[in-house]
């Protein structure tokens, strides 16, 4: 019996979820690699988030977006599991906006990062 979990995310680009563990100064490994699991199970993902205790966090693609894929029994992250995924898709939907808004020929003229923790975005594009 498996003890994976795979939970939802809104993360479809591989790319900004990179940046966005690298922001949070979170290792990761660039896959296709294994996730470790418990009684020596194993699941492969795209990126893999190693931990001290053997038991890995990966990012798989399940045809729609990249799912969360661990063992939660041995979590072993500063953060629970909420707050990890809440820090990953913040970092990750401000990568995906200024991705998208430089494809457009927009630049950030502002960035300011509230108390809340939200981050407030002014881009601009010249026009001739």
């Amino acid at each position: 019996m498996s003890h994976f979990s795979n939970i939802k995310t809104q993360i479809r680009n591989l790319v900004s979820l990179k940046a966005a563990l690298t922001d949070l100064d979170i290792e990761w490994k660039e896959g296709p690699e294994t996730v470790r699991g418990y009684q020596g199970k194993t699941q492969s993902a795209e990126v893999v988030v190693e931990q001290e205790n053997d038991y890995d966090i990966g990012f798989s693609w399940n045809g729609e977006e990249y799912e969360m894929v661990a063992d939660l029994q041995y979590w072993q992250q500063p953060l629970s599991v909420e707050g990890f995924i809440k820090q990953v898709t913040q970092r990750y939907a401000y990568h995906t906006v200024v991705s998208e808004t430089v494809k457009q020929g927009f630049q950030v003229a502002r960035e300011q990062k509230n108390e809340d923790g939200s981050i407030c975005l002014v881009v601009q594009r010249w026009s001739a």
